[in-house]
């Protein structure tokens, strides 16, 4: 299966350095110094038991030169795909499958959904429908990515923790080109399991995110700092409600309280958000996917999200000061 990985930093090139291990056809879409010294001396990426492994695959930043794939995964941040959905044409023939690995509420979310929201568009994640006009939706298969993988250097990729991802398609429907990704998944060493509610799951991911992510950008603080101290907690837990709010207006019924989000959090102990990551690394976050679409469909809902509205524009003016 030829495979394209659009965006390989640190999930992108974690998933196609063991997907090439594993034997698949994978290209690289890389840029800069990243992307010399995978060409010059291939893509290394350390496990997280210290192994360290080196896979030589084709690298460019040539969608051209790519050439048509089966798959291709985009790994960019969400705020760089409608800048870079037309391009993705190129890796396109009649059956080509597209993988968008963002965080945050995806720019498919409503289409083959029946309701009275089918088929509109978040314009925050898909601004004037540019993503939508250049990825088909019949093409999209969706995906929760679990685990977290730095860049240690350029050409190297640290795998941090987790290996689990869950696809599906948007209808729900088992495809074999979703039994096949998941195949490929698994014998690259990754969990991989096919859903039919990836709705669901975008939501439950969303649903932390969109509260642990700004408020550690805004406060510089782990997450066992946020969930420890009453006030950001307590903030968490607003925002958490009104999120639920707006979820529950679409069908979704989480299935666990918020206390309970909140203390799972909490357990993941010293841990940095990407969100805050990005503000210290002086490079643009995922808070319009993240944060803003919800508040977005709150507008659309006439459902007020006070404090969801407080803090993002608290992170557009932070991100605006720290970009580089």
């Amino acid at each position: 299966m030829r495979i394209c990985i659009v965006g390989a930093g640190a999930i992108g090139g974690f998933l196609g350095a063991r997907l090439a291990l594993a034997g698949q056809d994978v290209t690289l879409i890389a840029r800069g110094p990243h992307l010399q010294a995978i060409r010059d001396h291939g893509l290394k990426l350390i496990e997280i038991d210290g192994r360290e492994r080196v896979v030589k695959t084709r690298a460019t930043s040539d969608f051209e030169e790519a050439g048509p794939q089966d798959v291709v995964i985009v790994a960019l941040k969400a705020g760089s795909l409608p800048a870079i959905a037309p391009r993705l044409r190129a890796l396109y023939h009649a059956e080509t499958s597209v993988v968008t690995a963002q965080n945050g509420f995806p720019w498919w979310y409503f289409h083959k959904l029946p309701g009275p929201y089918e088929n509109r568009r978040v314009e925050l994640v898909d601004p004037g429908g540019v993503i939508e006009a250049n990825i088909e939706p019949r093409r999209v298969i969706g995906i929760i990515v679990y685990p977290a993988a730095d860049i240690d250097t350029p050409g190297v990729i640290r795998h941090v923790e987790g290996e689990r991802f869950s696809l599906g398609e948007l209808d729900g429907e088992k495809t074999e080109r979703v039994r096949i990704l998941r195949e490929a998944f698994e014998a690259a060493g990754m969990k991989a399991k096919v859903t039919p509610r990836i709705r669901w799951e975008t939501w439950v991911k969303l649903w932390g995110n969109l509260a642990f992510n700004p408020i550690s950008a805004l406060t510089r603080s782990t997450l066992e700092e946020i969930c420890r101290y009453p006030l950001t907690r307590q903030l968490a837990r607003t925002m958490m409600q009104e999120a639920q709010t707006v979820a529950e207006r679409l069908g979704i019924d989480f299935g666990i309280k918020i206390e309970q989000r909140i203390d799972g959090a909490e357990k993941v102990g010293a841990h940095k958000t990407s969100m805050l990551q990005d503000i210290e690394r002086g490079r643009p976050t995922e808070v319009d996917a993240m944060v803003g679409a919800v508040a977005e469909l709150g507008r659309w809902m006439d459902i007020p999200t006070p404090s969801i509205d407080a803090v993002y524009a608290s992170v557009k003016l932070l991100e605006q000061r720290t970009t580089l």
